[in-house]
């Protein structure tokens, strides 16, 4: 199981040269820049959109190539997303070092601005797994240019996620969460999704845990339906109407 194939020859992108097989390294400017992320870009032949997808926690093995960012990632890509998954700082070929959760938002920003002038026409959309879902709401929230959020696996015991009570720039935010997660089971998941603004939307997936062993194609087939529930859900206008994009 693979997701679709990036262009087959080398591509340069401003400041990046995009390999065959899809393999870039990103520039950071913000927070002062450190070098470089490591990153593979999936792309069909036709993007509706494009996405980034941000992988779990760097202290704790987490990697762009987690089981779970890579089927988040494949699920998006079967819908005609162009994909990115990256290391964030001191993960793999990536520069830096671990930045405490703080600098990594940094990182977000950065696989981001990639994008969004890879693809200026494009709806953008922010991803990511535990951690890298904390990170990348955080950037993606503060971003203009997102217009749709996708969680998986919400650390809730773990992280502050405060920051998603308020009106969250009316983005449609999808949540898709392990039923027996041990960073947030289906009570507590339940509990704050039910504190948040709308339009949001939760996904459980039965009999799995934080990493979804053994229930992998269960996690990819929620993601999937969570994608086609942004799809056709538009971002509020705060204390308004519906709003494009």
């Amino acid at each position: 199981m693979s997701l679709p194939e990036s262009p087959k020859s080398p591509i340069s992108d401003a400041k990046t040269t995009i390999s065959p097989s899809g393999r870039v390294d990103l520039p950071v400017d913000h927070g002062g820049g450190h070098g470089h992320l490591e990153a593979i870009l999936r792309e069909p032949a036709l993007p509706v959109r494009c996405a980034v997808v941000c992988h779990p926690h760097p202290q704790g093995g987490g990697t762009m190539n987690n089981n779970v960012v890579y089927r988040v990632a494949k699920a998006l890509a079967d819908r005609r997303t162009s994909v990115l998954r990256f290391n964030f700082r001191g993960v793999g070929r990536s520069t830096g070092e671990y930045g405490g959760g703080v600098a990594e938002v940094d990182d977000a920003r950065a696989a981001l601005d990639f994008m969004a002038s890879r693809h200026p026409d494009l709806p953008l959309w922010q991803a990511g797994f535990s951690f890298g879902a904390r990170v990348g709401l955080q950037a993606g929230m503060a971003d203009p240019r997102v217009s749709r959020l996708l969680a998986v696996g919400l650390a809730v015991r773990m992280f502050d996620l405060s920051f998603l009570e308020g009106d969250r720039r009316g983005l449609p935010l999808a949540v898709v969460q392990a039923a027996n997660d041990e960073y947030g089971d289906r009570a507590e998941i339940e509990a704050f999704v039910g504190r948040l603004a709308p339009p949001v939307r939760l996904w459980i997936v039965d009999d799995a845990t934080h990493l979804f062993p053994g229930r992998l194609d269960a996690l990819e087939h929620a993601a999937g339906e969570a994608i086609e529930w942004l799809e056709q859900t538009a971002p509020l206008a705060v204390n308004g109407p519906p709003t494009s994009g």
